[in-house]
């Protein structure tokens, strides 16, 4: 049967990986697992409680406008490459059966 913790506990737990992240190189685990032990926690608990948080750390997914809006300029200039590089191939194959000497 899962332990019962207060919302204080947890909010002192994900206050403290917060502060800690840049410490542990960006590694959420890491962070976690040293916050557990000095809270007493299991690592796993304290970070199940940073991902359930929605900006509880950058390592949980939180994206910047900025961030967003490059994402989809990005997206959008895959979208126009893998659109040329299909009508290159189809050219290649059209000019390729043209100078085939069997199709004449």
């Amino acid at each position: 049967m899962p332990k019962k913790y207060d919302a204080a506990t947890k909010e002192r737990a994900v206050r403290m990986v917060q502060e800690q992240l840049p410490e542990f190189g960006g590694s959420l685990t890491k962070t976690c697992a040293a916050v557990g032990a000095r809270l007493g926690l299991s690592k796993d608990t304290v970070r199940g409680w940073c991902r359930r948080e929605p900006d509880a750390t950058a390592a949980g997914g939180a994206l910047s406008a900025a961030e967003r809006e490059e994402i989809k300029a990005l997206k959008a200039k895959v979208r126009r490459l893998e659109e040329d590089n299909s009508i290159l191939q189809a050219a290649a194959t059209f000019f390729a059966g043209a100078l085939d000497p069997r199709s004449r």
